[in-house]
């Protein structure tokens, strides 16, 4: 018996996964009109497709970011994409913007942890999972590279400063005396400053006890050559 396959029912499927009319048709052909199934067969054919294009250069995207707990705590997360024309896609920036909500109930250490937690909006899903269905959606290869957060406690404040474009963005941590002085708007104004002050000027560290040894040395050596070359004694 074959079943008959409604135009409403192909666009009810593409309402929930965002794949093509033709493949939402030949799902539900393929599961004899069955809903769920025909999601969970579009889910692994997108996982499918993304993991092959997974190796492809994604060298464009954005970071999303949020400021919550009244200030005293930020994320950050950076989704790449293979061209700016996806990472300027609306579609694009709502994952993004899941992704830090999923960021934000996250404590994950690396990407690695924050990938294999479920996600919260499906959790039959891991992060991971939902991003390669997010690559097939899109057509191209999409990774979150890097995720960051900051939690600065009762006396502290976590400021943000994300550049316009969405591919540039800092965190900011700083302590207070007390969780008032923390609260109060000109530290407030100040963490934000600074944050925009080293998305301006990327330091290599907060003072110097935190520059790299290495760096030091090379730098010397840089000195010293550029000394030896002026050929003064």
């Amino acid at each position: 018996m074959t079943t008959v396959i409604t135009a409403k029912a192909v666009s009810e499927l593409r309402q929930r996964t965002g794949a093509g009319m033709m493949d939402c048709k030949k799902a539900l052909e393929e599961n004899g009109g069955d809903m769920d199934a025909s999601v969970e067969y579009l889910r692994k054919k997108g996982i499918a497709k993304a993991e092959k294009r997974a190796d492809r250069s994604t060298s464009e995207g954005i970071i999303g970011g949020e400021i919550f707990n009244h200030g005293r705590t930020g994320v950050l997360v950076e989704v790449a994409c293979e061209t700016d024309f996806v990472a300027r896609n609306e579609d694009f920036g709502k994952v993004v913007a899941q992704l830090v909500a999923q960021r934000v109930h996250s404590t994950a250490a690396d990407v690695d942890s924050f990938l294999a937690e479920p996600f919260a909006a499906d959790p039959s899903q891991t992060v991971a999972e939902f991003v390669k269905i997010a690559s097939s959606k899109t057509g191209e290869a999409v990774k979150v590279k890097d995720v960051a957060r900051f939690d600065a406690g009762e006396n502290g404040v976590v400021g943000m400063y994300r550049h316009h474009n969405g591919k540039l963005a800092t965190l900011v941590q700083v302590t207070a005396s007390t969780p008032e002085a923390a609260a109060h708007e000109s530290t407030q104004q100040l963490v934000k400053f600074i944050a925009e002050h080293i998305a301006a000027s990327a330091p290599l560290a907060v003072d110097r006890t935190g520059v790299p040894a290495e760096k030091i040395e090379s730098e010397k050596r840089i000195a010293e050559e550029q000394a030896r070359e002026t050929g003064k004694p």
